[in-house]
């Protein structure tokens, strides 16, 4: 069994689990999420702790235990907590502008840019500059950040463009003469 899929998942007071053959559902104060996996895993909830465990040692059935517990996991942080991403926009002229279905960005084109929120998203920019993405799964919301990052990546010697808040830029030194 892999060393991740060891480790047992404790499931909070405010979180509901129905387990339903391959099929588990998580139901918890911010929203509700399931995903199927395959008949490798077997799922065992008692006293508010998940455990999961393979019906056989193959190679895939200890990866795919592995893969099972962190996405249960990640489904259970995000019914309870939630997850957030910062973007921020390093720039003369860079700013961002959310609405209920897209985000509007200013990044230096000459045209500015509508990137369509998906469901289940929630953007928000406290000041032009900032960019919160929030959400209950964990993939959307990275895959969103990721998305806008893209239409303007840090480029080196300024650092100007779309940046994760923690991201750091190494500068490169210019040419001299």
């Amino acid at each position: 069994m892999s060393r991740v899929s060891s480790n047992p998942i404790p499931i909070p007071s405010n979180v509901e689990i129905n387990i339903e053959s391959m099929e588990i559902s998580v139901n918890g104060p911010l929203g509700k999420m399931k995903q199927t996996f395959t008949d490798d895993v077997l799922l065992d909830l008692s006293e508010n702790i998940l455990r999961i465990r393979t019906t056989n040692d193959s190679k895939r059935a200890n990866a795919i235990s592995g893969t099972a517990r962190a996405l249960i996991a990640n489904m259970v942080h995000g019914v309870s907590v939630g997850f957030e991403k910062k973007l921020l926009l390093i720039g003369v002229g860079y700013k961002a502008q959310a609405s209920q279905s897209k985000i509007n960005l200013t990044l230096g084109f000459s045209h500015p840019i509508d990137h369509i929120i998906p469901e289940g998203i929630i953007i928000e920019t406290p000041t032009p500059t900032e960019i919160i993405i929030k959400g209950i799964d964990k993939q959307k919301v990275g895959q969103t950040a990721a998305e806008i990052r893209s239409y303007r990546k840090p480029e080196p010697y300024k650092g100007k463009g779309v940046r994760y808040s923690d991201e750091i830029i190494l500068l490169k030194e210019t040419k001299k003469k």
